[in-house]
Formats: C-alpha cells, sequence, structure tokens
C-alpha cells in the first residue's frame, strides 16, 4: 500500500511591476522576488511598481510605509 510521500510547496509570488521606459503596468508571477522581468509591451527590463496599499505583518493598513522596505521604514 503506497503512503504518503514528502513533497515541497513553492510559492511563487504576483508582484506588480512598471516599466519605467513605456509606463506599462502589469502583474508578473515570479520564481523570486529579484527575478529579472521584462516588459511585456517594449521588452525594456522593469521594476517593482509600490503604489497602493500597505498592510503590516499584522494585517492593519500601514500610514506611514511605501511598501518598499529598501528605502522605506515606515514598519520600524
Amino acid at each position: 500500500m503506497g503512503g504518503i510521500k514528502n513533497f515541497e510547496v513553492k510559492i511563487m509570488p504576483l508582484l506588480q511591476y512598471k516599466c519605467a521606459k513605456c509606463g506599462e503596468k502589469f502583474e508578473e508571477l515570479v520564481k523570486t522576488y529579484t527575478d529579472e522581468v521584462k516588459c511585456p509591451r517594449c521588452g525594456e527590463r522593469c521594476g517593482r511598481d509600490y503604489s497602493g496599499c500597505v498592510y503590516s505583518a499584522t494585517g492593519t493598513k500601514s500610514k506611514k510605509c511605501s511598501g518598499n522596505c529598501k528605502t522605506c521604514g515606515g514598519c520600524r
């Protein structure tokens, strides 16, 4: 009789991006946060789009956080 085998679940984040060249905004399913993402319209390398609502780890809306932990500091 076969048993349940161990398996690893990998979570792939769906992130928002904005192209600095053409202004295209889109979402992309990536393996890691550091994956290089190219614009579907013009093919230029894109950066993350940190707009919209940001929530803290407790699930409450953050008033000071920009969503970009590299430049923010609102959670600390």
